[in-house]
């Protein structure tokens, strides 16, 4: 694990950014609180911010503090 990395299942982190990422599970699930509540205040920022975190998360983007880990 890098230093000060957040190891995070990538099947997980997906499967979740689909089903329930307009609800910031997401990105409470890499450690991104305050982002969490914001997607989840705005509904996934009115479904865009949802998209753009699935083919984000689909596509392993290199999230600041995140490591993709595949168990």
């Amino acid at each position: 694990m890098a230093k000060g990395k957040k190891e995070v299942n990538w099947v997980l982190a997906l499967i979740m950014s689909i089903v329930f990422g307009t609800l910031g599970v997401d990105r409470f699930i890499m450690g991104h609180i305050w982002q969490g509540i914001l997607k989840l205040i705005t509904a996934g920022g009115f479904g865009i911010w949802w998209l753009i975190d699935v083919i984000l998360i689909a596509t392993k983007h290199n999230f600041e503090g995140i490591t993709w880990v595949q168990n």
